[in-house]
């Protein structure tokens, strides 16, 4: 049986990524930080406020986000989008993406 505390590692080992390319797909359209978190649940990507909003600050210092802040509503809010440059990525992560998933159905034996 699996220990617990070596399936979360891998676990977290195995989703880090995917979380950029999750946030990269989903900020085509604008959004702020907490509707993100709650869209990348609700998608099935559990992240710790935490652990989003660093990685977003790191994706817009990478040129990969672009942020605009919204003051017209009482509490101002920070939206982000993806960049050119992080659509680019978003695709070519995207395409490998789903050529892993292929290679991972092949080895499986279901395809």
């Amino acid at each position: 049986m699996l220990d617990d505390e070596l399936l979360s590692t891998h676990l977290q080992e195995l989703r880090r990524g995917t979380v950029v390319l999750a946030c990269l797909l989903i900020l085509r359209k604008p959004n702020y930080g907490y509707a993100l978190l709650d869209l990348l649940e609700r998608s099935g990507f559990a992240v710790d406020a935490n652990t989003l909003y660093p990685l977003l600050r790191r994706l817009e210092k990478q040129g990969l986000l672009t942020s605009d802040w919204n003051t017209d509503e009482s509490r101002p809010r920070k939206f982000y989008r993806t960049s050119d440059l992080g659509g680019e990525l978003a695709d070519t992560l995207s395409h490998d993406w789903d050529e892993l998933h292929a290679a991972f159905r092949t080895l499986k034996g279901e395809s």
